[in-house]
Formats: C-alpha cells, sequence, structure tokens
C-alpha cells in the first residue's frame, strides 16, 4: 500500500474523536454504519477499513459544492474531510451519491449530513502511536 494512503489513513484515525489506540491499533466506527473499524498505528487498515473523502473529491472546483468545500479548507484531502469507513458503505457512496455530483439535492444532504457528524468527531490529530 502507498505511503501517502497509509498517512492519510493514520490521519483520519488520530483525528476521530471515536477513536482508540490499543495494543498497536487504532478501533474506531464506519462513519456511515458503525460497523467496527482497524487500523494499524503505521496506518495499514484491517479488513473492510477504506480511506473515506467525505465531500467527494470531484466535487472540489463546483459551485455547488463551495459551501462544503470550505468547511474542510477546500482541501479534499484536509484531516477533516478525512474518515474511516466500511469499504461497503464507501463503494456504495461512491457509485451513488458521489456519482450524482453536488447538483443532486438528495447527494447535498447526504454528504451534508456526514460532514456533520464527521466534524462531531472532531478532534487535534494525536501521535499516531497512541
Amino acid at each position: 500500500m502507498r505511503v501517502a494512503l497509509r498517512r492519510k489513513l493514520l490521519l483520519a484515525a488520530t483525528s476521530d474523536a471515536l477513536a482508540i489506540c490499543a495494543a498497536g491499533t487504532w478501533r474506531t466506527r464506519c462513519l456511515h454504519c458503525r460497523s467496527a473499524l482497524h487500523v494499524r498505528t503505521d496506518g495499514e487498515p484491517l479488513g473492510a477499513t477504506s480511506l473515506e473523502h467525505v465531500v467527494p473529491q470531484a466535487w472540489f472546483g463546483h459551485r455547488a459544492a463551495a459551501a462544503l468545500a470550505a468547511r474542510v479548507g477546500n482541501d479534499p484531502d484536509d484531516p477533516r474531510n478525512l474518515a474511516l469507513a466500511c469499504a461497503r458503505c464507501n463503494h456504495d457512496k461512491g457509485k451513488g451519491h458521489d456519482a450524482r455530483g453536488p447538483g443532486d439535492e438528495r447527494a447535498m444532504e447526504v454528504v451534508t449530513r456526514l460532514l456533520d457528524a464527521r466534524l462531531a468527531r472532531w478532534r487535534v490529530p494525536t501521535d499516531a502511536s497512541g
């Protein structure tokens, strides 16, 4: 796995107020379905853990998504926009809401709700070793 992706996964874990580090593993819950997720302290995802860009990367630069993008510093890789999700939920979002784009009212509603949930779980990232 690429070092950059591991770094982002670890950043998502360490900035999640629900995440707990014990025995070399960060444990938290999927942003969508709340299933258990695990990331090793070196950033390696375990099981079905995947990186979620809450505001889809493709939405940045679209006028309809400007307010959402501003909430995460207009940067798709801002830690506030990175979360952990199970692969199933992340894939379903990618083929559903992400694909419909920011012009779709329901897609905007879902992404806004997810961003609110992510920001409610925000904490300043901690040392990755726990």
